[in-house]
């Protein structure tokens, strides 16, 4: 019989990073914050130990689910093919494969294998590249491998024709690239001590790394750096952001040891980010434009000359709306094209070049669209919650769209399935939507399971792309939602103000309130409805269990991010100043005040809760392991009521997102799906007894 879980060892004595405003209440798990404690690693252990043992039992659904997911992946599956230089690329997952492999098609002869990701995740059980980038000329890839899941990359040049490496590696490296336009000289990015990006260094193809020149070298913490290339491959752009302020830097690719010239410089809660537009405009000078939120709320894309692009020649291309986001920009063959959300939706909206434009929707209810480029063509990619990927070409100037592909999933029939979008009144009463998926002909009779999924930071919308693991939760009767709450972007930039800093309650009411509208409605059942959430959506799933636990029949909590006061309070955490502005400095004891009412790990009570499944990963950089882990510890020993809370720690190799590879990924999901189908059909089951599980 399981006892009520492991309890680490607490030590009320030790400091609290806590200690301000006159709050000095002791933290018995503060020594958690060092990962390398023995204690740590052990309370670690014994939690995922105590996990396998409590779900032992859910090993023929897991393998049921398994076996499910795998079937509906295909044997092989490759990309759209993409264009660079003499070349066109695609990724391509061979049959019976954990990893993919970068593939390269030339114009004539069969498809040559560039990179092989199994191949370089080698005994390794995690595998992710950073950046992968080919040379303009086709000699050469520059990538960069992690293979502990801690988001720092070493940074390498392939050569395809020897299909070996150079031998200059690159150690400590981060997101973002660019190419000078002779394929001599790579623009990457460095992390700092605090996991945080902040310089971007030129390397001359065939030196010694440490000759590497500084590009630029951002010293505001709050601002983090990237570099990329234009679309046309002629200007190398260095971005410097803050959550709400940045700026621009541009290098001539053709010329890549000039200095980099600031297009405008940073004025606080203006973003402004570049595009160079080729062919010419009609009068015959090329330009580059500009997505920026100065003099437009909700953004406006404007235009200036590549000689002078400072902000009093920018001239208004497409005028800001105030219901409408413009989102990003790119440009292909003299158009531009805009992805943009409006009221929950989103959709692309192409500007021909004498500026008469239309809007490009998806195809399917709900659903998501992207750009691409293909190798020489406009692609536009669509999917839903329940419809599978496919990609179309687009003519630009017609807008014609023509199927090119869809993904392939063995046995899925989309036609089986429904997706509708509902709105949810919150408190203060605003209209949240909620996207909601399944099976079509399921009633509405207030009797069926469901899983509701919600995010709401950093302008980041909810997912609802397609899963092979929903319709295997759809089959069994259950109904799929997405909360798109405050603090997300599903409706513009205001959504996102609107659910950060002092205004961050509005994403937990708005989850809430989605959940009793389906409730209400009877389109599910109130004792079978499950939570899920990761990271900031895992912060939004730990607000549900702690202030609302009679509205779950269970929650799960992926790395959650249930501490941000006191990561806020510690600025020696990785990724902790840059975020002041999404969550707020707790240094200002006004700031100190709302995020302590919030923030689950200060609000842990002696109260009934609902079945809790919480994840954490040791080398996790974003929510560090110890803060699901202080969480957890917390609960326990605050607990009266036999509450069952399940811990998954991994302490091998894995990232923030959970695992890489495609048999750990199914497997991963099999996992939680199992979880949640046991929790939403046994709502009875009070877990007071907790030998029962």
């Amino acid at each position: 019989m399981l006892t009520a879980g492991p309890v680490p060892p607490a030590a009320p004595t030790e400091p609290s990073v806590r200690d301000i405003h006159g709050v000095s209440t002791p933290d018995p798990y503060a020594w958690m914050r060092n990962r390398k404690d023995p204690r740590l690693i052990s309370y670690l252990r014994e939690e995922r130990a105590y996990y396998e043992e409590a779900t032992a039992r859910l090993e023929p659904l897991r393998a049921t689910l398994r076996s499910e997911l795998e079937r509906r992946h295909p044997d092989q599956e490759d990309s759209i093919p993409w264009r660079r230089g003499p070349h066109s690329y695609f990724w391509r997952t061979p049959a019976g494969t954990e990893h993919a492999v970068l593939c390269c098609r030339g114009d004539a002869g069969p498809d040559e294998v560039v990179l092989d990701t199994g191949a370089l995740a080698g005994s390794s059980t995690y595998f992710r590249y950073g950046v992968c980038e080919p040379s303009p000329d086709g000699r050469l890839v520059a990538y960069s491998v992690d293979l502990a899941g801690d988001e720092v990359y070493e940074l390498r040049f392939r050569d395809p024709a020897s299909g070996s490496d150079l031998e200059e590696r690159i150690p400590h490296t981060s997101y973002g690239c660019g190419w000078s336009s002779d394929s001599t000289t790579f623009f990457y990015v460095v992390a700092d001590a605090a996991y945080r990006p902040w310089r971007v260094l030129r390397h001359e193809i065939g030196t010694e790394p440490g000759r590497d020149v500084v590009v630029y070298s951002e010293a505001d913490e709050r601002f983090h750096v990237c570099v990329g290339a234009t679309r046309s491959g002629c200007w190398i752009v260095v971005s410097s952001g803050s959550r709400d302020t940045n700026e621009q830097w541009l290098i001539p690719a053709g010329d890549p040891t000039s200095p980099a010239g600031c297009v405008e410089g940073r004025r606080r809660g203006v973003e402004y980010f570049l595009e160079h537009l080729v062919p010419p405009e009609p009068d015959g000078k090329e330009a580059f434009v500009i997505l920026t939120n100065d003099g437009a709320p909700e953004y406006r894309v404007v235009a200036a000359p590549v000689d002078r692009p400072a902000s009093e020649l920018w001239r208004t291309v497409v005028p800001g709306s105030d219901d409408t986001r413009l989102h990003a920009l790119d440009t292909f063959a003299g158009h531009l094209v805009l992805h943009c959300r409006r009221d929950g939706a989103e959709f692309l909206t192409v500007v021909r070049p004498d500026r008469s434009s239309y809007e490009v929707h998806p195809d399917t209810p709900g659903g998501t669209i992207e750009f691409e480029c293909g190798s020489g063509r406009a692609v536009v990619a669509t999917e839903s919650l329940v419809s599978p990927r496919r990609w179309s070409s687009l003519d630009l100037p017609s807008g014609e769209r023509k199927l090119l592909r869809e993904q392939a999933v063995p046995g899925h029939r989309p036609g089986d399935y429904t997706v509708e979008r509902l709105r949810a009144r919150a408190p203060d009463g605003t209209l949240v939507p909620v996207t909601i998926a399944y099976r079509a002909g399921l009633p509405a009779d207030g009797t069926s399971p469901c899983l509701l999924h919600g995010y709401g930071a950093y302008e980041t919308c909810a997912a609802r792309g397609f899963s092979l693991a929903l319709p295997s939760l759809l089959d069994r009767g259950f109904v799929y939602a997405v909360a798109h709450v405050r603090g997300g972007g599903e409706c513009g930039r205001r959504w996102w103000l609107d659910g950060r800093l002092a205004a961050k309650h509005h994403t937990f009411t708005d989850f809430v309130a989605a959940r009793d509208l389906l409730v209400a409605e009877r389109r599910v059942a109130g004792d079978k409805f499950v939570c899920r959430g990761l990271s900031a959506g895992g912060l939004l799933t730990g607000a549900a269990y702690t202030f609302w636990p009679d509205r779950w029949a269970g929650v799960i909590a992926e790395a959650p991010a249930v501490d941000v006061l006191n990561q806020m309070l510690d600025p020696a955490v990785p990724l902790t100043v840059n975020e002041y502005d999404e969550w707020g400095d707790p240094a200002d004891p006004v700031q100190f005040a709302w995020m302590q009412a919030y923030t689950p790990y200060e609000n842990v009570t002696a109260a009934p809760r609902p079945p809790l499944l919480v994840t954490g990963i040791l080398s996790d950089p974003r929510v560090m392991v110890y803060v699901p882990a202080r969480w957890v510890a917390a609960l326990r020993a605050a607990d009266v009521h036999g509450n069952k809370i399940l811990f998954r720690a991994e302490l091998g190799a894995g990232a923030h997102y959970g695992p890489s590879g495609r048999r750990s990924s199914l497997a991963y999901e099999a996992e939680l799906c199992a979880w949640v189908v046991d929790v939403a059909y046994r709502p009875s089951l009070t877990f007071r007894d907790v030998g029962t599980l």
